[in-house]
């Protein structure tokens, strides 16, 4: 039957047969099998706050497994608002604390963030009057009874047909076309054909995060995830460096051994894609590659040609990029039983799972990170809806607070159309919903009857139609239920619409309130401090390039982490941009944030080559002539990227106008100076890359 419907429509039937069948085998079991109404309710809100409420990406199996661990956690909060429902402000103390942690998950990835709406549900269920410890046994039985039966039907009732390509075997994909560049490139003729280039982009753009679906995104702080984020984000640069490698000089030295690193980071590429797909566990290929590199950074080239010290400078490049991408993958395949598992790229892979979640914790912890501005606008406005509802003992008034909680958004003109659509839904289902109920009055068969049906049908449209359609439905829904429970009147209508028109209310103000613009704002604010951070990085790193000294394997290069922590910020600011409506006509909407994110990397990736040796080293300063045009360069560059941070900052105190940079025309990034090593023209190529970035973020380059 779903075959022939349209793909969102067939989705949202086989996800609406999963919730309708566990919530309503638990509903119908404990209410007419038990007689228990406590427990019925609790199974019945169990499986409709987990699959209805919730929205855990991925397949029905990957969100089963998702959902075995929130068991616990939903015994947990039943607990807690179940006793602290005996007095208003400990219900309401409990709701702020804990509305901003479930939000404030969000930290963890798309699946905590997915589940988080269903476990505050789970809370405000027991938090309302009587207060009544003593059944909190059955409250207990009924929610796990819901879970359990959604945790089956999510498995077992009508799989998922689409699959989705894990990220591992995107990286690995990416890893193998890395491999064929490279073979390519490292025999004759040394060049790659139309296909391979073809191939790469697009290998390498699908390891996009916008490109990924949710539930296959490495997003989480666990040294598996951490790992495989990373070796997506060397394979993407490494297939980058190949395309854009220089071609083969007659220089003797570059003749002879970049092409042996390039067949060596061959072999490290195809190990890499075999490690991903769990075939193989060697290291070897990444060892001679080690090899070969020491081998063509160890060779003199003071009297080599610029031309052939420029390629053998990318090559060195290259390899790096395949040394980190195949010490990644191994992490992200064996964890911390890695060998690759050591200090510099990789400061995570020896931590435990604790320690991860802190640094994720408390670098979100401030109210510059959007992950704390939402945990703290809903746990206000959950708090608020449960003082109104306890002050003013208002009938049925988790019903408001479940209405802050859906309706709530993160920016206020979203706010308002979708608390818009939903008075209008919850209108048109309350004079429904009041019809009914005069009409059949207290046979409750009839209910019974009606409740799978209409829940089949709100649970496909909700989704579907949008927020009007969905609260139309669910009002009827939950008229039913409550119909079954106890003796209701045309009454119970006016109580819903009631409780959704306050509910709605607070969440509108807190939206007003409460960063109103979302992350409209903040983005600009992060990508600004970001490229500031990155420009102080630019001159630092030109001008310890220049002076030489001592070089060490260390975590990071000093000063690196205050750019590694805005660009963090930047890119949890930009996740949420994208799903938020964008203001019309603003001129910030043509802006290439995904420019402005990858110079942040190019940046800590490039400084970091530049900086930190694979093994302890000492580099000799620049001559003359090339330390004042790497400095001269890396001068403009940053130059370039505060003119942009001043243009994006929406502190008010920013130029009027576009930015005209004109970089390029001081900038001789093809410059030769006499006697310039490799590093320096490694140096050149990273800054005219980030040129390239910084033009592409203003408008310049298209």
């Amino acid at each position: 039957m779903t075959a022939r419907l349209p793909p969102v429509y067939a989705a949202a039937v086989r996800r609406s047969v999963r919730v309708t069948l566990a919530a309503a085998a638990g509903f119908y079991l404990f209410l007419y099998g038990f007689d228990s109404p406590v427990a019925a309710t609790y199974a019945l809100f169990a499986a409709v706050a987990m699959a209805g409420l919730s929205h855990i990406p991925g397949t029905g199996r990957q969100r089963a497994a998702t959902l075995v661990p929130v068991v616990p956690a939903c015994w947990v909060l039943i607990t807690i608002g179940t006793f602290l429902s005996v007095r208003t402000w400990s219900a309401v103390l409990g709701m702020l604390v804990v509305g901003f942690t479930l939000a404030f998950m969000a930290v963890g990835g798309p699946r905590p963030a997915g589940a988080a709406p269903g476990l505050q549900l789970m809370y405000i269920l027991p938090s309302f009057p009587p207060y009544v410890p003593e059944s909190l046994g059955e409250r207990l039985l009924g929610a796990t009874v819901g879970l359990a039966l959604l945790i089956l039907a999510e498995a077992f009732v009508l799989p998922d047909r689409a699959r989705t390509v894990p990220y591992r075997e995107l990286a690995a994909r990416a890893a193998d076309s890395a491999g064929r560049c490279a073979d390519a490139l490292g025999s004759a003729p040394y060049t790659l054909g139309d296909t391979a280039l073809r191939a790469a982009r697009e290998f390498g753009g699908g390891l996009r995060s916008s490109r990924v679906p949710e539930a296959e995104r490495p997003a989480g702080p666990s040294v598996r995830a951490r790992g495989l984020a990373h070796t997506g984000l060397a394979a993407r640069t490494l297939l980058g460096r190949l395309t854009s490698l220089p071609p083969l000089s007659g220089d003797p030295s570059a003749g002879r051994a970049g092409p042996e690193v390039l067949l060596a980071v061959r072999d490290a590429s195809l190990e890499t894609a075999a490690r991903l797909r769990g075939r193989e566990n060697a290291v070897a290929a990444r060892s001679r590659l080690r090899k070969a590199r020491q081998a063509l950074a160890s060779e003199p080239g003071p009297d080599a040609a610029p031309a052939a010290l420029r390629r053998q400078a990318a090559v060195l490049e290259v390899a790096d990029a395949a040394l980190a991408m195949s010490a990644a993958a191994e992490i992200a395949v064996r964890g911390r039983a890695a060998s690759a598992a050591a200090p510099g790229r990789f400061w995570y892979a020896r931590m435990r799972a604790p320690r991860l979640w802190w640094r994720r914790l408390s670098g979100h912890a401030g109210q510059r990170s959007v992950f704390f501005q939402n945990a703290v606008r809903i746990a206000l406005a959950l708090a608020a809806a449960r003082t109104i509802a306890g002050l003013d003992t208002l009938p049925h008034g988790f019903w408001m607070l479940l209405a802050t909680l859906t309706l709530t958004r993160t920016t206020a003109r979203q706010t308002r159309s979708t608390v818009r659509a939903a008075l209008t839904g919850t209108l048109v289902g309350a004079l429904v919903v009041a019809a009914l109920l005069a009409l059949v009055g207290t046979d409750t068969t009839v209910y019974a009857a009606a409740l799978p049906p209409l829940m089949l049908i709100a649970f496909t449209l909700g989704p579907v139609k949008g927020i009007g359609w969905a609260q139309a439905m669910f009002t009827m829904v939950v008229a039913l239920v409550f119909a079954q429970l106890a003796p209701a009147t045309w009454q119970l209508a006016e109580f819903r619409l009631l409780d959704v028109v306050a509910g709605s209310a607070v969440g509108a103000v807190f939206g007003l309130l409460a960063w109103p613009r979302g992350a409209h704002d903040e983005l600009r604010r992060a990508v600004a401090t970001m490229l500031r951070s990155a420009a102080e990085t630019v001159v630092a790193t030109t001008a310890q390039l220049a002076a030489g000294g001592a070089r060490a394997p260390v975590v990071t290069a000093p000063g690196h982490r205050s750019l590694q922590h805005a660009l963090i910020m930047a890119e949890s600011a930009y996740a949420q941009y994208r799903g938020e409506p964008k203001e019309p006509a603003a001129p910030e909407d043509a802006r290439d944030w995904q420019a402005a994110l990858m110079s942040g990397h190019h940046t800590l990736w490039g400084a970091d080559r530049l900086l930190v040796p694979p093994e302890t080293a000492v580099a000799p300063p620049l001559d003359r002539e090339p330390a004042e045009a790497v400095t001269r360069i890396g001068d403009r560059v940053a130059a370039g990227m505060l003119l942009v941070s001043a243009r994006l900052d929406p502190s008010g105190d920013t130029p009027g106008r576009p930015v005209a940079l004109g970089t390029r025309d001081f900038a001789d990034f093809s410059a030769e100076p006499p006697g310039a090593p490799r590093p320096y023209y490694a140096a050149a190529e990273w800054l005219e890359s980030l040129m390239t970035d910084v033009e592409r973020i203003a408008g310049a380059h298209k």
